[in-house]
Order: C-alpha cells, then sequence, then structure tokens
C-alpha cells in the first residue's frame, strides 16, 4: 500500500465540498479570476498538510494554500484542485530573543499584536497587515523599511514546510539551504510553508511621520535616492498624486518615517534641511497605529462595498536610468487615467544590496524603485484594465523592469522564463526534485 492510498480515505472525508465554501475558495482579492476547487482542507497540522499532498501528488490534483487570500490573479486558487485554507495554523509564538516562531496561516496583523508588547517587531512589513504570512514570504514582501533590511522574507531564519513529494521538512540557510532559499519568494512552486521563525528588531513606541510634496519628478527622484542610500529614516515610501497646476498633471509625496523618542522628538531640520521639496505636512503617532493604518481604509471600503470589486493592481520595479520616463509614460497614458479619480500610485526606492533572497528578481543599478498602481474596477470592467497593465509591463519590461510577481497580470511560460533569465534552471530543477508531479503554485501559468 502507498503513503497516498494509506490517507485516502481520512484525507477525503476532511474535504470541505459545501457549494459556499467552494464559491469562496474560487475567488480572491482580485476577484477577476474565478476557479472553483474540487474542495477545501482546513489543516490543523503540518501531517494533514503531508496527507494532503501525498494524495494530491501521484493523483495530479492541483494544490494551492492560502490564508489571507490576497492574491490578485488566480494565484492562490485551484481549479478542479484542493485549496489548503491554512488559516486554522495562525499561532504565534513563542517570542525568545530576537525571534519569533509563527505558522503560515498567521495574519501579519497578528504578528504584530504577539511582538509589540515585547518591544519588538519584524524588520520589515508590508503596507497591509491582514496578508497570510506564508502568502508574504513566498512572493518576498515589499514595505517601507525595504531600503534598510531588503524583504520581509529576507528576515526568516528558519521555515518548516511540506513539499509537493509530499515530504515534510525544517529548513534554513545551514539545513536544507537549497530547498529554504527556493521557498522564499519561490511563488509556493515547491513547498507549501507550515510555519516560519523571524528575526526581529527594536520597535519604537512613537514614530514622527513626514509627507514632503514635489511638483517635479527628477527632484523627487533625487531626494528619494538620497534618503535611500544614506538611511537616514527608518520608513521610506512615496506616491504620485493627481493635481492640475503641474507640467505633467502630477505631484510627488515622500513619506518618511523616524523613531520618536517621546521627550526628544526628531530634529526635523537636521532630516530634511538638505532636501528640496516645497510643502511638508508633519505628524506623530503611535508605531502600532501607524503600522496598520491601512485597516482604517479597510474598513471604509468593506462599508461601501468596493472592497470586494475587482482590483486590476500592477506591481513593477523599475531600473533608476529608465524611472523618470516609464513613469511618465505609464502615467499619462489614457488606459490609465482611472488613477486620477479611485487609484493609489505608489512610487518608492529599494537598495537591491539589501533584497538577498535569491529568486526574487530585482532590475538593474543599486538603486530600484517600485511604481505600484493600485486600481479598483467597477464589476464586469476589469478586462480593459487587465490588458493595459500588460501593455505597461511589456513597455516596462523593455526599459530594463520586471514584475513584481503580485499582479493582475497575464504571463505564460515564455515570460516567466525571462522574468527569471539565468535562474529558471535553478527554479525548474527545484521543481522537478520537489514537485515532480507539478501540483503546486499553478495559479501562476509557470508551466503552461
Amino acid at each position: 500500500m502507498t503513503s497516498s492510498d494509506r490517507v485516502s480515505a481520512p484525507f477525503v472525508e476532511l474535504l470541505d465540498t459545501r457549494p459556499e465554501t467552494l464559491r469562496e475558495a474560487a475567488e480572491d482579492f482580485g476577484h477577476l479570476v474565478c476557479a472553483p476547487p474540487l474542495g477545501v482542507l482546513r489543516p490543523r497540522s503540518a501531517a494533514e498538510v503531508e496527507d494532503a499532498l501525498a494524495y494530491a501528488g501521484p493523483r495530479g490534483i492541483p494544490v494551492a494554500a492560502r490564508a489571507g487570500g490576497h492574491s490578485m490573479y488566480g494565484q492562490g486558487q485551484a481549479p478542479g484542485g484542493i485549496v489548503l485554507d491554512l488559516r486554522e495554523l495562525s499561532a504565534v509564538g513563542p517570542v525568545t530573543g530576537d525571534r519569533v516562531e509563527v505558522e503560515a496561516g498567521a495574519l501579519w496583523r497578528d504578528v504584530l499584536t504577539a511582538t509589540l508588547p515585547y518591544g519588538l517587531a519584524p524588520p520589515v512589513l508590508t503596507d497591509y497587515l491582514g496578508a497570510g504570512v506564508g502568502g508574504v514570504l513566498s512572493v518576498g514582501g515589499l514595505g517601507g523599511a525595504g531600503h534598510r533590511h531588503g524583504l520581509v522574507a529576507d528576515s526568516v531564519l528558519e521555515l518548516e514546510v511540506v513539499t509537493g513529494a509530499g515530504e515534510h521538512l525544517v529548513c534554513s540557510p545551514e539545513r536544507h539551504g537549497a530547498l529554504f532559499h527556493t521557498v522564499l519568494a519561490g511563488l509556493g512552486q515547491v513547498a507549501v510553508i507550515v510555519r516560519a521563525t523571524l528575526r526581529l528588531s527594536p520597535a519604537p513606541a512613537l514614530v514622527r511621520r513626514y509627507c514632503l510634496y514635489y511638483p517635479d519628478l527628477d527632484a523627487y527622484l533625487s531626494d528619494q535616492r538620497l534618503l535611500a542610500t544614506d538611511g537616514r529614516f527608518g520608513y521610506l515610501e512615496g506616491q504620485a498624486r493627481p493635481v492640475e497646476d503641474t507640467a505633467d498633471g502630477w505631484r510627488y509625496m515622500v513619506e518618511a518615517v523616524a523613531a520618536h523618542q517621546g521627550p526628544t522628538p526628531p530634529d526635523d531640520t537636521a532630516l530634511l534641511g538638505d532636501l528640496s521639496f516645497g510643502t511638508a505636512e508633519i505628524e506623530d503617532l503611535g508605531y502600532a497605529e501607524f503600522a496598520d493604518r491601512v485597516a482604517v481604509d479597510e474598513e471604509t471600503l468593506r462599508a461601501s462595498g468596493e472592497w470586494l470589486h475587482p482590483h486590476p493592481w500592477l506591481n513593477l520595479l523599475l531600473p533608476e536610468d529608465t524611472a523618470a520616463s516609464v513613469v511618465t509614460g505609464i502615467l499619462a497614458d489614457p488606459a490609465f487615467t482611472d488613477l486620477r479619480e479611485n487609484g493609489l500610485v505608489l512610487l518608492y526606492p529599494l537598495l537591491t544590496r539589501t533584497l538577498r533572497a535569491p529568486l526574487f528578481r530585482r532590475p538593474r543599478g543599486e538603486v530600484v524603485h517600485l511604481l505600484a498602481l493600485l486600481r479598483t474596477a467597477v464589476p464586469g470592467a476589469a478586462d480593459p484594465m487587465v490588458a493595459a497593465n500588460r501593455r505597461a509591463y511589456e513597455y516596462a519590461r523593455a526599459e530594463g523592469a520586471v514584475a513584481y510577481p503580485a499582479n493582475a497580470l497575464p504571463m505564460s511560460a515564455a515570460d516567466w522564463r525571462e522574468h527569471y533569465g539565468s535562474l529558471w534552471g535553478t527554479l525548474a530543477g527545484a521543481k522537478a526534485v520537489h514537485d515532480p508531479h507539478g501540483v503546486l503554485g499553478r495559479g501562476h501559468g509557470m508551466w503552461q
């Protein structure tokens, strides 16, 4: 009797096949791809994940893991397969010294709630803390502290995973190192993350937030480069915001945050004196309030119903030498005019030397810029936006950009081979070893 035969009967009995469950699992945050699975499993242990993959692998049944369900374009779905709903695997702790153990189904909000009483937090957090731990580590994870500390995934010390071959392993840079480095930022292609041990850093009780406004893109990018490379701020992001009184119809905002020591506030003159912004807004906030500030927007959007509308988002990483022209070209494209009314444009720098996960693709150069075009569509009207994303991607790619792969962006197998370049063989080799039946990560369309 094979291992898959041994788990068949009890495993199948655990699958939730109720219509309402399948409808929920067929959708994600993007609301652009509807792909009903065969069933949903809510594992309560790594052993149950192992059973699922031992059953699904030899039968060629697709398997996808999800917690926050924040993928954009069906990446976390398993059409005709099994969705592993990891929300039962959501334990956080213990916090020991400068590290914390976290199950993959926990949300980043849960992680912060557990670590802040110790005065600690992950070195890098994504802006949206309602995303699941496993999903963010699988894509890499970008945030405002990235110019100092790299990816969210770069703070991982150890992983507990179940491979597509049904093998339950603990891996780290020193133990099964090749697997460890293929799982982090590996888009779920070789294993399901069950647990992660994260490195923590001191977290301030208060922060001072600076919003610095620039009418000129070149001046903005120049100051962003300075701030990224000298590291004077612990958090550094930025936005393009629509206005009518500038040459290109946009102005640009640096969002920079410094730790606030209570009675001894940051020295504003020392932090801002050499910058060329026009106007500034300054406020003091509690760190927890700042870190989870997007929760307020989420409540508003859920109340209005817009949270459940399609989200044809596009995230690109631009090389510094073409960033200005690509940003200008895309923002001037009539297909992205709706960004002026109901979208958000993020534009901020990262340093390639801090982005350490080997499979995370970055453009050429010391400094790169994230351009995130975050749009909401009226239901039924998103297809032209997805098509516009594809055109923008091709335009930016010709200028040296790469996709940050959390997108509503159709990608072919050939696109993925170009995306990974010389590392494609590394990923394909790991796939052959650890997911020989090819059941994991099909939502990315990598192997079609």
